[in-house]
């Protein structure tokens, strides 16, 4: 009886040896998404969204949400080309509630910045203990987001490309 529990332990042993020396981690892309097809769709059923016209080169967006009303509500995720996250939010909701739920509870308040181009020129600055950044301002009466856990600089840049042009895709 020994012996077999014996035999039977080496048995796992050995398998659980064998697994981890032929085991391959694997490699994990995030999706790329065409944001502006999809924000194209929803621009084609009368909704007024707040997009980034380009993104920096190598960015890429991850994900697109997307809320219908009159005051719709507008998520973009996307992720630099070293893995930094950025995010683009529009919504109804206020600029204290967006900063509580996407950078801090109470994040650290900043010089306000101007931006050259983008459909809005004055941006709020605001910071984190944890690395995270973010440009908030107010648009017909809702608010704008852009936030992330990259540069100031870099938020701004992508700041200047916002647009609510029709993006002449979502056919």
């Amino acid at each position: 009886m020994v012996g077999a529990l014996l035999l039977t332990f080496l048995f796992v042993i050995g398998f659980v040896l064998f697994r981890g020396c032929n085991r391959t981690s694997p490699d994990v892309h995030p999706d790329h998404i065409d944001y502006r097809a999809q924000v194209g769709f929803a621009q084609r059923s009368g909704a007024t969204l707040v997009y980034p016209a380009r993104l920096p080169n190598g960015w890429y967006a991850t994900r697109l949400d997307y809320e219908a009303g009159s005051r719709p509500e507008l998520g973009i995720s996307m992720l630099t080309p070293d893995q930094h996250y950025v995010g683009v939010r529009q919504s109804p909701r206020d600029i204290a509630e967006l900063l509580a739920t996407y950078v801090d509870p109470q994040p650290s308040a900043g010089p306000a910045v101007t931006v050259d181009g983008g459909i809005v020129r004055r941006w709020d600055t605001w910071t984190d203990a944890g690395g995270d950044t973010a440009l908030s301002a107010r648009w017909h009466s809702q608010s704008l987001l852009v936030f992330g856990t990259v540069s100031r600089a870099d938020l701004e840049q992508l700041a200047a490309t916002l647009t609510d042009a029709p993006t002449g895709t979502g056919r």
